[in-house]
């Protein structure tokens, strides 16, 4: 059995860990970012109408001009040897966040007029509505065959492949019956707005609650083991934590290929919701601008 354990590839043992670390460092940065615009305006150093307010603006505005050249990238043919997709995207994010933090900076966080208040605000939900699109499109941009391929090659290691004739944890047949039902479900089929947030946000505790039910008996069959192997508890500790990580690494590779089906489908929802809201700014944007020059 140990051998078996030990043969877990290591994407399995610590799943989306580095992508969960990338996430909250996103975050914080954008806090950060956020709360060091307030500060900045409450400071009294200059107002939106003058000289530094309004060059602020400039080029806060001249930044959100900017992201449009990648959506223009994508959907021009001539563009498309312009460089890596992958650096106009990350150009695209950083835009994006610096051309709002600039524009809050600009306003004071204030908005004096009712066509500043429609451009501050809009640009305000369309940069929300960028990082949860960002959110979502870092769960799809590896794609379902990566992952399905993970939970395959999971399933062979573990033996609990349709085709595999022994399983590691045959040990523990209750255990690997839970596990068997937990993945035992259509996990590619495009699903609806409902199924959607229920594998987003009800399957991971699902995941959860199969796990602690997982390991009492998991324990209880590794304690017997050890008893009739004569293991010294080194040893025995050594195979709880294989076959936990073991559980934990096929619970998760069921969820992530379930998961990656509803991140599609809510990437192509938010996507449709994104694009109004963009027009919004654009028209409101050049409604501030022009109702700035001409009074």
């Amino acid at each position: 059995m140990d051998s078996g354990l030990q043969a877990l590839p290591p994407t399995v043992r610590k799943p989306g860990l580095h992508r969960l670390t990338g996430d909250l460092l996103v975050y914080l940065v954008l806090i950060a970012l956020v709360w060091g615009a307030w500060w900045l305006s409450g400071q009294g150093l200059f107002e939106a109408g003058d000289d530094v307010g309004y060059w602020i603006g400039v080029a806060g505005a001249v930044m959100m001009v900017l992201l449009f050249t990648y959506p223009l990238r994508k959907r021009f043919r001539f563009t498309q040897h312009w460089g890596k997709a992958k650096w106009w995207f990350l150009a695209h994010m950083l835009l994006g966040v610096a051309g709002p933090v600039l524009i809050l900076v600009h306003s004071t966080f204030q908005a004096r007029s009712l066509n500043a208040s429609a451009a501050l605000y809009s640009m305000v939900i369309v940069a929300l509505s960028g990082v949860v699109g960002r959110f979502i499109y870092s769960r799809v941009n590896r794609g379902l065959h990566g992952e399905q391929s993970s939970f395959r090659e999971l399933q062979q290691r573990a033996g609990l492949h349709q085709r595999e004739a022994h399983s590691r944890l045959a040990f523990a047949p209750g255990v690997e019956q839970r596990l068997l039902a937990f993945g035992a479900r259509d996990l590619s089929h495009r699903p609806d707005l409902l199924a959607c947030l229920n594998r987003v946000f009800w399957l991971p505790v699902q995941q959860w609650w199969t796990y602690r039910a997982c390991v009492p008996e998991l324990d209880e069959a590794l304690t017997r083991l050890a008893e009739r192997g004569g293991l010294d508890p080194k040893s025995h500790a050594k195979r709880r934590q294989l076959a936990r990580k073991l559980v934990r690494g096929y619970l998760t590779a069921v969820v992530r290929v379930a998961q990656f089906t509803a991140y599609e489908r809510l990437f192509s929802l938010w996507h449709v919701a994104h694009i109004p809201f963009v027009y919004l700014l654009v028209i409101s944007s050049v409604v501030h601008v022009v109702a700035v020059h001409a009074y």
